[in-house]
């Protein structure tokens, strides 16, 4: 019985017409949640030339938009502007993939859009060289902001936050801006690459660009530390992507011989689901991985694609 049917019998019950049976309304509510736990995980993948019609069929697929991004919220795009690379050498997220999904967002009502990263190379060079700020400019929306992160500029705007379920660290520093009570809604926009300690980034990964401190600390126990800051920052929607990926010498690359275009876009509200699929991409399992593996035991996310329901395009 369902709630629709049951409040349906409860008129009944309340007439006087049928004797109610015995049982707690609470019975009726841990069925509900029982059966939201184990709603299938919904992946979209969609191929094609056309990045703004992909990235917005991605979505769409996942109930659309506005399941995500609700009217008048505060919303953050946390794309990878990590590199002083080009968009045609994937060393960063494709600017045409950052400005659809900035597009989506204010067509959903948000009242702000943020677009950010921690870079890696210099700020100033890597939000110019990898198209992202002209492309998210070029929207020409009052709701919207292009910042770079300057870790000297904005030192108070990284808070230290305890990380309860952490299993390699405890307590990091994270972005204010990128954490729910300044953010309505965190969409993971990450680009899929080669990395040499990680084996791969991808939607994972770019927490790393919300991260505070010696990011060096990280990379001390890699698989796991990076599932344990998952756990601080989930996004409510994941795009991946795959428009082209760097096979080798990632995470910052140069090399086109390096690069492959693949034309696809990766979407889920489950980033442990969209990492296991994107695997395949660079001919690997997830439990390749490690980070995959570290974050579905924190119950962050589904890893056997044969539970998740995957929609292709």
């Amino acid at each position: 019985m369902d709630r629709r049917d049951f409040l349906k019998q409860v008129a009944v019950w309340s007439t006087g017409a049928a004797v109610a049976p015995m049982f707690d309304i609470r019975s009726i509510v841990a069925a509900e949640a029982a059966a939201a736990a184990k709603a299938q995980t919904v992946l979209s993948v969609m191929k094609g030339k056309d990045i703004a019609a992909m990235v917005a069929k991605a979505v769409e697929a996942l109930g659309g938009i506005s399941a995500f991004v609700k009217k008048d919220s505060r919303v953050v795009i946390k794309p990878n502007i990590g590199w002083d690379r080009k968009p045609e050498q994937a060393g960063n997220t494709n600017p045409e993939v950052v400005k659809a999904v900035v597009k989506l967002a204010l067509d959903a009502g948000a009242k702000q859009v943020m677009v950010f990263d921690r870079t890696c190379n210099e700020a100033r060079l890597t939000y110019v060289s990898s198209g992202i700020q002209a492309a998210v400019e070029s929207v020409k929306d009052p709701r919207v902001q292009c910042i770079m992160i300057d870790m000297k500029k904005d030192a108070k705007k990284f808070v230290p936050v305890d990380i309860k379920d952490g299993k390699s660290i405890n307590k990091f520093d994270f972005y204010a801006s990128a954490l729910e009570n300044e953010c309505d809604c965190y969409i993971n926009v990450p680009v899929a690459k080669h990395h040499k300690s990680a084996i791969l980034t991808m939607g994972l990964k770019n927490v790393m660009g919300v991260i505070g401190g010696n990011r060096a600390d990280i990379h001390k126990s890699i698989h796991e530390r990076i599932a344990d800051l998952n756990l601080v920052v989930r996004p409510k929607l994941t795009i991946l992507d795959a428009t082209r990926i760097l096979l080798r010498n990632g995470p910052q690359g140069g090399k086109m011989e390096d690069v492959k275009e693949c034309d696809t876009i990766i979407a889920s509200a489950d980033t442990v689901a969209v990492d296991a699929y994107a695997t395949r991409l660079f001919d690997k399992k997830p439990e390749d991985v490690g980070a995959i593996a570290a974050a579905k035991a924190l119950g962050l996310g589904e890893s056997d694609l044969s539970k998740v329901k995957v929609v292709e395009a």
